[in-house]
């Protein structure tokens, strides 16, 4: 038998089929009280009903879409995340303002906010967005002694490195970026007093915004001067943060009275992407030291005797 005679019966059989079908069930509510005995008509308002909100899509010049599901999964925040975190894809990121101008990258304020659609109440939250700058426009000429003991995995993104073209700028700035990214996520992991980290995007990190409680920006540890017991309860808090550094091998590299926020009654280190593996950097027990050398030096300059030495000791119980 053909192909074609054999296609011709088939469509025969499928349409004498659905003649006898049209024919005994003229609609399709008999034939489900046929099948299920049920005799009742369906209901109309059992019927998915779908309810759409306009949504303004005219953003303003300091306005984007959220990128927050822009960026891989591995480039958001650890999990659990905090309550306050906005991930709904209507939101839109509002830039406020510069928070600081720094020798590797500025920070900026961002409101990442979404507005209430149906059921769901609005919900926004305030961001810091670190901007990290290309090699040529940066002014920061340590950057080398941090990076030691540092690989660079594409083999094409380190000849472009090495050769410092535009390219190679772009992959270092982004580097630096990726740098502090992964700090921040093992040592809000491991506790250490340091900003949520929310998510990395090329050269742009986005982090919790640390505040004052009053709606600015928390100050520096530098700018503050707090009681004697406020003082020892910032240095209990320093001292763990960096033995939670230490036992995971690293040390902030770049540690300072302007490098941790004092925001009410506990602290909040920041700036992390020069930070320094202790054991694979040479140098590394010199960063360290140095760390240990400026906290101490500015405690002690409060009113709180700090040996630099004996916390430099204490410090490397947790790395070996």
């Amino acid at each position: 038998m053909s192909a074609s005679v054999s296609l011709l019966r088939s469509g025969a059989h499928q349409l004498s089929a659905e003649y006898e079908l049209t024919a005994n069930y003229p609609d399709l509510d008999s034939r489900w009280a046929d099948l299920t005995q049920d005799e009742s008509q369906p209901d109309p308002t059992d019927a998915f009903v779908f309810k759409f909100h306009s949504v303004d899509e005219q953003l303003g010049p300091d306005q984007r879409w959220s990128t927050w599901l822009d960026v891989e999964r591995g480039s958001r925040g650890p999990e659990p995340r905090p309550s306050w975190v906005v991930t709904e894809q209507a939101a839109i990121d509002t830039e406020l303002g510069v928070l600081k101008t720094g020798k590797e990258a500025d920070v900026f304020l961002v409101e990442r906010a979404v507005e209430a659609i149906g059921d769901n109440p609005a919900k926004s939250s305030l961001l810091a967005a670190k901007r990290y700058r290309t090699e040529e426009h940066r002014s920061f000429h340590r950057s080398t002694s941090y990076v030691e003991g540092r690989r660079t995995r594409n083999s094409r993104d380190s000849r472009a490195m090495h050769k410092k073209t535009a390219h190679g700028r772009s992959v270092a700035a982004g580097q630096w970026a990726y740098a502090e990214w992964d700090a921040l996520n093992r040592l809000w992991k491991a506790g250490v007093p340091v900003p949520y980290p929310v998510q990395v995007d090329g050269t742009e990190l986005l982090m919790e915004f640390i505040d004052d409680g009053e709606g600015g920006a928390a100050p520096r540890l530098a700018q503050v001067r707090p009681s004697k017991e406020l003082l020892g309860q910032y240095f209990e808090q320093l001292r763990g943060g960096m033995r939670e550094l230490a036992r995971a091998g690293l040390a902030h590299g770049d540690l300072s009275p302007y490098n941790v926020l004092a925001q009410g009654e506990r602290i909040v280190m920041i700036d992390l992407p020069q930070v320094v593996d202790i054991v694979g950097n040479p140098k590394g027990m010199d960063f360290l030291l140095r760390d240990c050398h400026n906290m101490a030096a500015w405690f002690t300059n409060r009113g709180l005797e700090i040996d630099e030495q004996e916390l430099f000791a204490d410090l490397l119980t947790m790395v070996f």
